[in-house]
């Protein structure tokens, strides 16, 4: 079989620890932001010369929490409960022959002055904290974009949504920068597609927070914030 090596260019900052809680695609909660930083060899200006001019970018990365020595032809797509199983290739499972993932973002900034620059800022990530970054592609509304494009199975599950209690004394332990991308995650329901006991509690890790929940029919509720990776504000 051919092979080819890919070089990893930089890694994405997020505020996700781990898989748990993150959006199932990238683009749909704009509050999340990430910071992609490039490794020393690929840290030259003149590579990003125009890259401003886009709005959006397409990253591809490496799938680095999900890797197996073997793969499968079916995967059980969570928003089918977790029990029917579809072609791999029909689907957008990390769980692939090889292990990369595409996202679209928005572009909100690249700083050229800072110690490591040019680093990128963007927004809509869908990718946990320090995953390996493969390249970056602008995207082109007039090529990327098919206002006919049909969506298969991932259609009829996309519009899935909890409904979330978040009191208002516990959001107040998050900045209020981050607060509107709590909420969004959580109304998308991370909890694997087996889970769906009301006395479990879930607990998703989110920049320096632990955010504890509980989940009954078609609303979160959440019941603890607390602070586990530095200090209090």
């Amino acid at each position: 079989m051919e092979e080819t090596n890919m070089q990893i260019i930089g890694h994405v900052q997020t505020d996700f620890p781990t898989k748990f809680g993150l959006p199932r695609q990238s683009g749909l909660i704009e509050e999340l932001v990430g910071r992609i930083e490039l490794k020393p060899e690929f840290r030259r200006a003149e590579a990003f010369r125009g890259i401003e001019e886009f709005s959006h970018l397409w990253i591809l990365w490496q799938f680095s929490l999900s890797q197996k020595e073997h793969w499968s032809a079916t995967v059980k797509p969570p928003r089918l409960g977790g029990k029917k199983r579809m072609g791999v290739f029909a689907t957008r499972s990390p769980f692939r022959p090889n292990p990369i993932g595409l996202s679209c973002v928005r572009l909100l900034d690249v700083d050229y002055a800072c110690a490591k620059a040019p680093v990128l800022y963007v927004a809509g990530v869908d990718m946990v904290d320090g995953t390996p970054i493969y390249d970056i592609k602008p995207y082109l509304p007039y090529a990327d974009a098919r206002a006919d494009a049909k969506g298969g199975f991932a259609d009829a599950v996309f519009s899935h949504a909890l409904k979330v209690d978040f009191p208002q004394e516990l959001l107040d332990k998050l900045p209020k920068e981050k607060q509107k991308a709590a909420i969004a995650f959580l109304k998308q329901d991370p909890r694997p597609p087996y889970h769906n006991r009301a006395d479990q509690v879930y607990k998703i890790a989110f920049d320096r927070w632990d955010i504890h929940f509980t989940v009954e029919g078609d609303r979160a509720s959440v019941c603890a914030v607390h602070c586990i990776r530095g200090a209090e504000r």
